[in-house]
Parts: C-alpha cells; structure tokens; sequence
C-alpha cells in the first residue's frame, strides 16, 4: 500500500471539542508518527501537529473529519512525492 508523509496542522479554539478529536486521532493512531500539542494560553487557543505515514485517502478522511468539529481548523501539509510515495507499509 501506498502511503505519503504529511503533517496535519490542527488548531482548537473550542475546548468542548477536544474529546472528539483526541477520539478520532485514537481511531488514525496506527498510522500517525507522532503528535505535539502546545496550549496558547494568552489566546486561548491550542495548537496540535501530527505528522503521519498513511495513504493520502487516510490522511485526507481524517484532515476532513477534523475540519468539521466545531471551534477546530485542520490544515495539511504534504512532504515531496519522493519522501514517502511508492514506500511500501503494513498498517500496524
């Protein structure tokens, strides 16, 4: 299976929706590399990176997924085709 390695930018202004996106990056956990969460305390904010390897539907469906909660802003960035397209993975 094809994956890409991309990094989603999450920003939560909306602090009711914290549970479901902790939910929702559980469900994807197998295919995230690692995350970094810095709280903004002076605007009342938190701001979330996950950095993923997964197929680009994967990443897309959870980019999606986390874009419609509300108070919540996701964005992903998408490392060069070289970096990880045509790498074979198993889903762990």
């Amino acid at each position: 299976m094809k994956t890409r390695i991309a990094l989603l930018a999450i920003v939560v202004q909306e602090t009711g929706s914290v549970g479901r996106l902790n939910e929702l990056l559980h469900q994807y956990g197998a295919w995230i590399i690692g995350r970094m969460g810095v709280p903004y305390r002076q605007r009342g904010l938190h701001i979330i990176s996950v950095a993923m390897d997964a197929p680009q539907d994967e990443i897309s469906a959870l980019a999606g997924k986390i874009g419609r909660l509300e108070g919540v802003t996701a964005k992903t960035v998408y490392a060069p085709a070289e970096s990880g397209e045509g790498q074979e993975k198993e889903k762990r």
